[in-house]
């Protein structure tokens, strides 16, 4: 047997007269523990005290106060209180009373002066139906706690996948190993320093920084269409070329939003679009891959700019020197308000000192 049929089923008995409380709790026998009370107000504070609620309740319909047909309702109206099963006993055999009763939310209804026997069927009866409600309740948050588990565990794969694509991007060109790694420190710092701001208070909390650092990986996603001789071309990119440099922002944004299709609540790879696609923006309107200005780039994007660029300045490219802290902080100093948002770089300065000794503690150097 399992659980449900080995304890002892609870029964509220509401009626404002001694001998009918003593009649029903008669009829019920030693397997049911019974709670009873008196008028509908004092059941409502039987039921608030209750460690465990009960499983069915016996219910009159004619009491001074507050009435059977009230209590039920209100019974109903509660979301603690609204699946109980509720029986109505009443001394009037008339339809429109059933009707009523019915109506209110009560799944039967026993005229008195009641036989034992039929009192115990009809509570057998419901207390079986109610039963099997739960258990069916019970299997459907299984069932759904099971298909979020696998659908969690397939986007998991997907997104382990598309991190391995990402780093595999990162490795073409061995002078800028770690690049991801960096970003996503850098996203974080600048976050957290973002949120003491009260502008931001209400916009960035642990969770959003979270989600930005894990988030922060797919910025370059798109380069992974990116030809070899135009990623690793040592020397200036011709037009043509830059052009095509420019869409691994909208390749990146399309392939993440495959996967968004498959799983529209993930929100760290919302995250990722909108940081693949807008982290190229400029604050004054003079960016790509959509000539976004201001506030109209996402918060995400804004802070990767900087990021992406710090971290530019700092590492050897195919196509540069890597450039000392001090002269790299002047750049993005020079950019405030042209090419990032104000208060991003804001952020930053206050924390480049700490970003100088970071960089070499971690062996991100190159000089």
């Amino acid at each position: 047997m399992n659980d449900s049929n080995q304890r002892r089923e609870k029964i509220l008995i509401i009626d404002n007269s001694p001998d009918a409380i003593r009649s029903l709790a008669a009829a019920l026998p030693p397997r049911f523990t019974k709670m009873v009370a008196t008028s509908g107000a004092k059941a409502f504070d039987l039921l608030a005290a209750a460690e465990e609620l009960p499983s069915l309740v016996l219910l009159e319909t004619f009491m001074p106060e507050q009435d059977g047909f009230e209590t039920c309702s209100r019974l109903k109206a509660d979301p603690r209180y609204q699946d109980i099963p509720v029986i109505f006993i009443s001394s009037k055999n008339e339809i429109k009373e059933k009707v009523e009763g019915l109506k209110r939310g009560a799944v039967d209804f026993i005229t008195k002066p009641f036989d034992p026997g039929e009192v115990l069927s009809r509570v057998d009866v419901h207390l079986k139906i109610f039963n099997l409600q739960q258990e069916l309740e019970r299997r459907q948050h299984d069932l759904e706690d099971l298909v979020e588990a696998k659908a969690r565990e397939a986007t998991d794969m997907q997104l382990a996948t598309i991190f391995a694509l990402v780093r595999l991007t990162d490795r073409r060109d061995d002078k800028i190993g770690g690049h991801l790694e960096r970003t996503q420190a850098l996203c974080a710092s600048l976050a957290r320093k973002l949120a003491e701001s009260p502008r931001f208070q209400n916009q960035i909390d642990e969770a959003y920084i979270a989600n930005l650092y894990k988030a922060a990986p797919l910025h370059d996603i798109g380069k992974v269409g990116t030809p070899d001789h135009i990623y690793l071309k040592p020397g200036r990119l011709t037009p043509e070329e830059f052009a095509t440099m420019q869409r691994h922002t909208l390749i990146g944004a399309q392939t993440l939003e495959q996967v968004l299709q498959k799983f529209p609540d993930n929100q760290l790879i919302r995250t990722g679009i909108e940081i693949a696609r807008y982290h190229h923006e400029r604050w004054d309107g003079q960016g790509y891959p959509e000539g976004l200005s201001g506030a109209q780039i996402p918060l995400s994007a804004r802070i990767m700019a900087v990021a992406d660029v710090f971290d530019a300045l700092r590492m050897l490219r195919p196509y540069k020197k890597p450039m000392p802290h001090k002269d790299s902080v002047a750049v993005i100093r020079e950019g405030r308000g042209s090419h990032f948002d104000p208060d991003v770089v804001d952020a930053f300065l206050a924390i480049e000192a700490d970003l100088e000794k970071l960089y070499p503690a971690a062996g991100w150097t190159v000089q």
